[in-house]
């Protein structure tokens, strides 16, 4: 889907961005609450946005819903690139993206639950997810050419490990995000390797690109 305000003022640029991001936080939390089958007039009424402004911008739940899949991997991409070009070492970018995409996560919890397996893979779907494997890949990557990251991790692992990294907690969200990034803390000591010996062995198989997909997108679509 295309941006339908390209070649406008960049002050409605502005207008049109802000309300991206309070639609997608409101939508985030509306669906966290209430599922798949809750009203839109409730995600716009949270947002603070009209009904006539949500469907001049997203006619249905399921392109609002799109948009917020593609925005969600765009911020990650740039989450990982901007980790890769400012941190000093492989190891610290790593961290730096996890702590990055855990903060920004915000109140509603993950977005797997909420959308996968109900929503088609378009172009632009296809295209986000090709520029989030790159990004993650060259991450995972370079922590493995260093020797500070477990060899049976990858890139694949990396979305679904914010999933579970990312629960609803039905308190604040400033709380939320404190434990969140506890236990992160406590993972990352499982993902980085050691001087003594080799890291424990993993239960099953690693995450594949392909299987994330599956989760994704809705079969028959």
């Amino acid at each position: 889907m295309g941006d339908t305000y390209t070649g406008k003022p960049r002050g409605r640029r502005r207008e049109a961005d802000r309300n991206d991001a309070r639609l997608f936080q409101a939508a985030r939390e509306v669906f966290a609450e209430r599922g798949w089958d809750a009203p839109v007039s409730e995600i716009a009424r949270r947002a603070g946005i009209g009904m006539g402004s949500l469907y001049r911008r997203y006619p249905s739940k399921e392109l609002l819903a799109q948009r917020m899949r593609i925005a969600g991997m765009e911020q990650l991409v740039t989450q990982a690139r901007t980790a890769l070009a400012e941190e000093p070492d492989p190891w610290t970018a790593l961290v730096r993206f996890f702590r990055d995409a855990l903060a920004d996560q915000g109140a509603g919890g993950p977005l797997l639950p909420l959308v996968g397996g109900r929503l088609p893979a378009t172009d632009e779907v296809r295209a986000a997810a090709d520029r989030l494997r790159a990004a993650l890949d060259d991450l995972v990557d370079g922590a493995h050419r260093e020797g500070v990251l477990r060899p049976d991790f990858t890139s694949a692992d990396i979305p679904l490990l914010l999933e579970h990294l990312t629960p609803r907690i039905p308190v604040t969200s400033e709380r939320a995000t404190a434990l969140h990034l506890r236990y992160l803390d406590l993972v990352l000591t499982g993902l980085r390797t050691r001087d003594t010996g080799r890291p424990t062995a993993l239960h099953g198989p690693a995450t594949q690109w392909a299987e994330l997909r599956e989760l994704w997108n809705a079969p028959g679509r």
